[in-house]
């Protein structure tokens, strides 16, 4: 037996079920354990060595906060739609910093976990997926100080609040999903890492965190409706602090990008996974 026919025999091959593009979320849940040390992993090295740690969470919207209110609510005096400008803004900044995180960090989630990818299997989506759901501790501690706000200004929420589940779970879609289409993308082209701190800048301004959707007039609502962070914020501000119900047209236009923009982001990601670990 020659030199050749020993190496062949000595090396190892790891590969997953191929499904022909088809996504296997069977198989996500059976690496769940994966998926749940992932999650740890993300939140701990986060913070580590961090004076202030998880207080982050807290000081970038409240930072934002403060400079919104100085400049677009005091020297601007954009409409709040009879809310305190404040809490108006810093409503929508939650889900803006939970999809803005989710998306950056997700969208380098394959190449940054290059050794791992080419050394086991296990299913890729649970990379991205993991970076999606950390970010909800962030979310969470964030979420704490509205609470605290909305006692201050004696704000009760309506019956909306019961829908507030439902509107995380879309911007956790609107994440996922253009999460997967850009770290397939960013494992072929690496200026995808480049390009997206430039995409989340541009999309906050042309989302309603500092603004209100009642200055775009009311036969367009549902063209701003193809930005899919629109009816994520109006749907919090709606849940959180009574705001007058959003347009409908608009709600179901967001929620119908939303839905295109994950599904075809998981079969994209499914249809190229098996190419991962030769590209990255």
């Amino acid at each position: 037996m020659n030199q050749n026919n020993l190496n062949m025999q000595d090396r190892i091959i790891i590969k997953g079920p191929y499904n022909k593009g088809r996504p296997n979320l069977t198989e996500v849940w059976k690496y769940r354990d994966l998926l749940f040390m992932l999650i740890w992993r993300d939140v701990s090295v986060r913070y580590k060595q961090s004076i202030v740690g998880i207080g982050w969470a807290v000081i970038q919207p409240v930072m934002t906060m403060i400079i919104f209110s100085v400049i677009f609510g005091k020297l601007a005096k954009l409409p709040s739609d009879g809310i305190p400008y404040p809490i108006f803004t810093y409503c929508a900044l939650l889900p803006w910093n939970y999809f803005s995180r989710s998306l950056s960090d997700s969208s380098d989630s394959l190449v940054a976990s290059a050794n791992l990818i080419t050394k086991v299997y296990f299913p890729r989506l649970i990379l991205p997926l993991s970076k999606v759901l950390a970010a909800l501790i962030d979310f969470g501690v964030a979420f704490v100080i509205l609470l605290g706000m909305m006692v201050w200004y004696q704000i009760t929420p309506s019956y909306g609040l019961l829908l507030l589940p439902f509107f995380l779970l879309i911007a956790m879609l609107s994440a996922l999903g253009m999460g997967l289409w850009l770290t397939a993308l960013n494992v072929r082209y690496r200026d995808v890492k480049f390009v997206v701190p430039f995409i989340t800048q541009f999309w906050m301004y042309a989302s309603p965190v500092a603004y209100s959707t009642s200055l775009i007039p009311e036969k367009w609502q549902w063209l701003y409706g193809l930005n899919p962070m629109v009816g994520v914020i109006e749907g919090f501000r709606w849940a959180l602090l009574g705001k007058a119900a959003p347009n409908a047209a608009m709600m179901t236009v967001s929620c119908a990008v939303i839905g295109i923009i994950f599904l075809l982001g998981l079969y994209y990601f499914s249809s190229v996974e098996q190419t991962f670990a030769d590209l990255i």
